[in-house]
């Protein structure tokens, strides 16, 4: 993985958690950004142990700032 890819990969993981999120919890769909991102960054927390050891370095130190930055941010 290099650098360049890590937003783009970060954002993926991000969206894997969201997907498992609204599945688990589906009134967070009326959520406010920052309490879904909020709700992420404990998820990833718990559950860092379910991703590669490449996604593991790359969450271990994102912040509830960063995870709301990456939902509100759309690449096309």
């Amino acid at each position: 993985m290099t650098e360049e890819n890590a937003p783009e990969e970060k954002r993926k993981i991000v969206n894997k958690f969201l997907m498992i999120l609204t599945k688990e919890q589906p009134q967070m769909y009326y959520a406010t950004t920052s309490e879904i991102s909020r709700s992420i960054h404990t998820m990833i927390k718990e559950h860092t142990n379910r991703l590669s050891v490449e996604e593991q370095a790359l969450v271990r130190n994102m912040t509830v700032e960063e995870i709301s930055a990456l939902l509100g941010f759309h690449s096309h």
